[in-house]
């Protein structure tokens, strides 16, 4: 057998080195770039997610699950005031951007973009661990996503219908305004295209969210 040349070995490392190049480029895994998903699981307990912070824990122990937990994680929630609390706006806890799913796809450079016309569909609205969540026409419908804010990203104003379940600490009887992370519904209306704000739900349990259809998912977005 011929001893292998110059001329053919360069091409066979240059392949190689290319091979080696693109395993490690970034978004290989799931927790390498990622800076949004939509949670693969509820608490189980309806709306009821312990608050802001049982949601933001909920967040950072699914993304510690798939390699991402260096980052600060939040729940895009929303809470009214109440009691000498301010409210607290979904998005003014998320960070600047851009953000990244699970494979890698910008779903928002900013803030604004996220609020005016991001990328979030049903084929980049993936859980933390790259899979598609399930929706309209799928069974079960799981696209109603918690939000508790208005299409700007803010919360409701004291005063109004209760629209985040006593601030994300009640799952008996009231309402959460709610999402649909695959932008379809019952209508071509734009709420029901919203992926924040939809419809209100018919009730803070884990049935009464599963009866419209929703599973208690929420969204999250890496804050730095």
């Amino acid at each position: 057998m011929p001893a292998m040349t110059m001329k053919t070995l360069l091409p066979l490392c240059a392949a190689l080195l290319s091979a080696c190049t693109s395993a490690q480029q970034p978004g290989a895994s799931p927790g390498s770039q990622l800076g949004f998903f939509v949670t693969s699981t509820g608490l189980g307990r309806g709306a009821d997610l312990g608050g802001l912070a049982g949601a933001d824990k909920h967040c950072q122990a699914l993304a510690e699950d798939v390699g991402a937990g260096g980052r600060t994680w939040r729940a895009y929630l929303s809470t009214s005031a109440e009691s000498g609390t301010p409210a607290v706006n979904a998005r003014d806890r998320i960070g600047t951007g851009p953000w990244r799913n699970a494979r890698g796809v910008v779903i928002a450079e900013s803030v604004a973009q996220l609020h005016q016309d991001n990328r979030i569909t049903k084929d980049t609205a993936l859980t933390e661990k790259g899979d598609t969540v399930r929706g309209r026409g799928d069974t079960p419908n799981m696209h109603d996503v918690l939000t508790g804010s208005q299409a700007d990203g803010t919360a409701y104003p004291a005063g109004g219908n209760d629209m985040s379940c006593r601030n994300w600490t009640h799952s008996g009887e009231g309402a959460a305004m709610v999402g649909h992370h695959d932008r379809t519904g019952l209508d071509d209306s734009a709420a029901a295209k919203s992926w924040n704000t939809s419809h209100p739900t018919r009730g803070c349990s884990q049935d009464a969210l599963k009866a419209t259809g929703g599973a208690g998912l929420f969204y999250c977005f890496a804050a730095n």
